[in-house]
């Protein structure tokens, strides 16, 4: 059984036939699946998918890009959504320089002050990183971070960071892109990473694996990134199929 750790079927390209989405999902052997929200829209659909299906949790923080739009009732609210039984996580979180639309200093402020609320309410962390590696390890330690753990979810940094994070108490969570012929780092991260560090995600409906890539992702197809870390660490499928479900059900604290 999988369990895609990070999934946005709260995400508009699901709305014209989210329950097949799902349906093959559990036909492909997914048990589990989190709904990642990330601002009011997507969080709110993320807690609906929640109570509609008992093998759906979520996880709820604000997005980098959108720091500048973040008020104090939004994390007073996220922050009240975090005593909801199947809210496992908060996130996604974190800083991403390739966009500009919130400034450096506003996205490390609101991850700041999400990482205080994830140690207060005792939950892990959901990261999200893009070209801002340096100053997101930073941070992780600065603010203590490892008291609480996570995921650096579909991570692209090296094995020598990745190992770097895993001392923080984070996992490594792979996606799409290590099923790509020319993703060299993911594989080394793959490889370097001992299997009970390891997640598996989607990030659906993006970074879609091959060989259905440039298509919608979407949960059923985390098999192929289980099948590709098997083959890059010489394992059966279900050996990592086992692993990564054990790993994510610890982590989230779901018995």
């Amino acid at each position: 059984m999988f369990f895609d750790t990070h999934a946005h079927l709260n995400a508009e390209q699901y709305n014209e036939d989210l329950q097949e989405v799902i349906d093959r999902a559990l036909s492909e052997g997914v048990s589990n699946i989190v709904v990642v929200g990330f601002d009011r829209p997507t969080i709110e659909k993320a807690m609906e998918l929640t109570e509609k299906y008992d093998f759906i949790y979520a996880s709820v923080g604000w997005h980098p890009v959108d720091a500048i739009d973040m008020t104090e009732d939004d994390l007073q609210w996220i922050e009240e959504l975090s005593g909801h039984p199947k809210v496992v996580a908060l996130g996604e979180m974190g800083l991403d320089y390739y966009w500009d639309k919130s400034p450096k200093d506003i996205q490390q402020e609101v991850f700041r002050k999400q990482i205080r609320l994830a140690k207060k309410v005792k939950l892990p962390i959901v990261i999200h990183n893009r070209d801002a590696t340096a100053d997101i390890v930073e941070i992780l330690k600065e603010e203590g971070a490892g008291e609480v753990g996570g995921i650096m979810h579909c991570f692209s940094g090296s094995p020598e960071i990745a190992k770097e994070c895993v001392d923080m108490n984070f996992y490594i969570s792979l996606g799409g892109p290590v099923t790509f012929k020319n993703a060299k780092k993911p594989k080394e991260v793959a490889d370097a990473i001992p299997l009970e560090k390891l997640l598996i995600e989607t990030d659906c409906p993006y970074l879609t694996p091959h060989p259905f890539r440039g298509k919608r992702n979407e949960p059923s197809y985390v098999k192929l990134v289980a099948e590709q870390i098997a083959e890059i660490k010489g394992l059966s499928v279900e050996e990592v199929a086992q692993a990564t479900t054990e790993n994510a059900k610890k982590l989230f604290g779901i018995n």
